[in-house]
Formats: C-alpha cells, structure tokens, sequence
C-alpha cells in the first residue's frame, strides 16, 4: 500500500471539499435565486467538467496556468514558479474539475426552501443576510452534506485532470489513483488491487453517508 500517496490524496480532498464549499455556497445561491439567461450560462459552465474528458479540462488547465497566458505569468511572477506540477496546482484543478459535485446539490437546496418563509422574514424586516444565515442554510444542511461527501469522493478518485496538471511526483502530486496506474505499469497487480480496494472503500462510505442522511431526512419529513 502506498502510504504516502494515500496521505496526500485525503489531504488534497479535504482541502478541495473545503474550499469548494467556501466557494460554491455564494455561487449556488446565486444560481438558485433566479431564472435569468446570466445565471443558466453560469450553471452550464458549472457542469461543463460533468461532460468533459477529464484530460481535455486537465490540458487546458496546464496551458492556461503555464507562461503562455497572462495568467500564468502573473502567477509565475508572483509565485516565483508556475502553478502546474505543484501541490497548489493540483488543488486548484480539483477545484475546476469537482466544482459541479458542490454546486449542483446546494442549487437544489436553496431552491427547495419554503419560499413562504423567506417572504415572512423579509415582511418582518429581516435582511437577506439574516435570512440566508437563519433560515436557508439550516433548511439546507443536507445538501451541504451530500455537497461535501459527492466532492470528497470524486476528488479520491481523480485521474486524468490530476495527472495533467500535477503529473506524477512522489510526495507532491502522486495520488492514490496516480500510484495504480504505476502499480499497473509496473505489472504488480497484487499491489494496484490493494490500493483499489482503498479507494472503492472510500468511496462506498461516502456513498452510504449520503444515502443514510437522505433516508433520515425523507423519515423525519414523513413523521
């Protein structure tokens, strides 16, 4: 078992899920507060990763965060170095590529509110601040939770984006999925079985979570 690209890999899924959420919460609420053309572009662009190869999101990535963009170079002057091939960098395309596994369910929590309730607070002089705080996000925990696992999840099991744009550096890139492929490379099936089995575990238990948590909730809806 590799250790060591198991370590990194629940690391940078921790801090991808956590980020992700940070970032998505504003974005979903966003998304969910209207039907105007902006906002359906914006949640296409969201679930673009959903269709996309991963290597074809992972390329672009790399080009992008390279001296070839104005981007990259601004990152390169102030960074000192490029963002590809770094442990940064790996986060930030797991970022890109699990952004529609966080978005997608809080749209559908925040639009799932009684909007009944959201007009009662703003007629009693709430502002929208408050109302967001106390009443959406408390009838929206759910999908916080099926948020925060389903990118757990699939940034466990990233490949192709993670290999683009991090390659295949002991320590710093190399991820679970990343060290199956070597396992595999090198012939040693009995290794890369052992490491897969690792991620489908995780993966299973993140799965189950969600699953229980959504029996619970249709439970106490019906009690």
């Amino acid at each position: 078992m590799d250790f060591p690209a198991l370590g990194l890999t629940l690391r940078l899924a921790c801090l991808t899920t956590l980020l992700l959420l940070l970032f998505a919460t504003p974005l979903a609420a966003w998304i969910a507060s209207g039907r105007s053309v902006g906002k359906r572009v914006a949640q296409a662009a969201v679930a673009l990763p959903l269709v996309l190869p991963p290597t074809v999101l992972g390329f672009y990535l790399l080009m992008g965060l390279g001296p070839a963009t104005a981007l990259g170079r601004t990152i390169i002057r102030c960074l000192g170095h490029p963002l590809a091939f770094t442990f940064p960098g790996l986060v930030l395309g797991s970022m890109v590529y699990s952004l529609p596994f966080a978005v997608q369910p809080l749209v559908a929590g925040f639009a799932n509110v009684d909007r009944s309730l959201v007009e009662t607070a703003s007629v009693l002089g709430a502002g929208p601040w408050t109302i967001f705080r106390r009443i959406v996000l408390p009838l929206s925990r759910t999908s916080f939770l099926t948020a925060a696992v389903l990118t757990f999840a699939h940034t466990v099991g990233e490949f192709g984006v993670v290999l683009m744009i991090g390659g295949d550096i002991p320590g710093v890139t190399r991820t679970l999925s990343i060290s199956i492929f070597d396992q595999v490379q090198e012939l040693n099936y009995a290794a890369a079985n052992r490491t897969a089995l690792w991620l489908v575990a995780l993966s299973f238990v993140a799965l189950l979570i969600v699953y229980m948590r959504s029996h619970r909730t249709q439970e106490a809806e019906l009690g």
